[in-house]
């Protein structure tokens, strides 16, 4: 598979998908939840990171194969090669990171995925123009398929998972050499051989050298392993709820006061039946546990500003930062009491006592938490009636 190719560009084209896997990764698995503006902006730089890891991988394996001499790369089809990876990474992200996603959308965008590096990989290698004929083993193809959709299966599931830092590592380690495998794997099933003339991949446009391509890799490689670096910084997840916080705007100074004046009112008493705004008891949680490095930590109840669905699991906000809960978000629902509480969206919860400003956006509304660092959560359009009615606002406007 690596015969006549350059070891240490096959290295360093391993290298790079792992980086570029790991950063994918790391964005990946924060962007699930609200659909706010940060969360969109996470999701785009997940599909870039990883678009740009798989592509460069592509490429720098391509420096490292014995190509005949005078091989140039045709722009057009390469600048469509990697539009066609960021789409496909993009599109299965977004799919996979709208509420909980079930095991069939888990698949499809796995399948959409794989076709989608398999097809940015023979179109770059459309993209070869030279004096000589390209062919390719059907064989070698609908493997280098099957890997490339495996490939892509294993990393949604890794981005679905939980993640801790040897967690992490070891989920890009894995993606990096798949796809890694899936590119050599199609390369072992190339035949290349002298054209007679009149070559099929003579073709007219823009072409670049291969030591022109060398220098767009080598850009891409330092673009890489600096998102890689920042992905190390401590404290991510603060400053994504800061920018989603900016991204609210301010509010109506009335809208505060009512809500803060709302907030002193005594919790509403439930009744057997369950009407809007009474649910009915629930046995309290006095503790929520919440996993940290060196083990797990638990908090009170009354110190809870809202919980996120994460996959499988929870963030809980405290007011000043947001940590891990191995319980799911209908586990979080069921035990939490919902005198105090209530599911404002399928992927939030939050503390009605805590509440201090109620504000109309688009559709739905948005509700900002205090604490020592306010953040804010979506409220959908279903739910904008019944927390009206627990917060007092239906009786103040009747």
């Amino acid at each position: 598979m690596f015969e006549g190719h350059d070891p240490y560009l096959v290295a360093l084209s391993v290298v790079i998908a792992i980086l570029g896997g790991y950063t994918g990764f790391g964005l990946a698995a924060r962007i699930r939840g609200g659909p706010d503006s940060a969360h969109r902006l996470l999701l785009a730089g997940a599909a870039f990171f990883f678009a740009v890891g798989i592509w460069t991988m592509h490429f720098v394996g391509m420096l490292a194969a014995p190509l005949p001499v005078g091989t140039v790369y045709l722009v057009l089809p390469t600048i469509i090669s990697f539009l066609i990876c960021a789409l496909v990474v993009g599109i299965s992200l977004f799919f996979v990171s709208v509420g909980e996603p079930s095991m069939l959308r888990v698949v499809s965008s796995a399948v959409l995925l794989g076709l989608g590096i398999a097809s940015m990989h023979y179109v770059g290698m459309h993209g070869l123009s030279g004096d000589f004929a390209m062919t390719h083993a059907p064989g070698m193809v609908v493997l280098s398929i099957a890997i490339a959709i495996a490939a892509a299966y294993g990393g949604l599931r890794a981005f679905l998972a939980r993640h801790g830092g040897v967690q992490l590592m070891l989920s890009a380690v894995a993606f990096g050499f798949a796809v890694s495998g899936m590119h050599y794997t199609a390369m072992a099933g190339m035949q290349i051989a002298p054209s007679g003339g009149g070559a099929h991949h003579h073709m007219d446009g823009l072409a670049a050298s291969s030591q022109m391509l060398s220098l767009v890799v080598t850009l891409l490689c330092f673009v890489i392993a600096a998102g890689f670096l920042l992905s190390l910084v401590p404290d991510p997840r603060k400053t994504a709820t800061a920018i989603a916080g900016a991204a609210g705007g301010s509010s109506d100074s009335a809208e505060l006061a009512g809500a803060a004046t709302v907030q002193a009112d005594p919790p509403l008493r439930p009744t057997p039946l369950g009407g809007i705004g009474q649910p009915p008891r629930a046995p309290p949680a006095p503790r929520l546990p919440l996993e940290g490095a060196d083990g797990t930590h638990f908090i009170d109840a009354a110190d809870v500003r809202s919980v996120t669905a994460d996959a499988h699991y929870t963030k809980v906000h405290d007011g000043t930062r947001e940590r891990m809960c191995p319980w799911s978000i209908s586990e979080a629902e069921a035990l939490l009491d919902p005198r105090l509480f209530l599911r404002v969206h399928r992927s939030h919860i939050v503390a009605i006592p805590h509440v201090t400003l109620v504000r109309k956006e688009g559709d739905g509304a948005v509700i900002e938490l205090d604490g020592p660092s306010p953040h804010r959560v979506p409220v959908s359009r279903a739910k904008i009636a019944e927390l009206k009615a627990r917060l007092g606002l239906a009786r103040r406007t009747a």
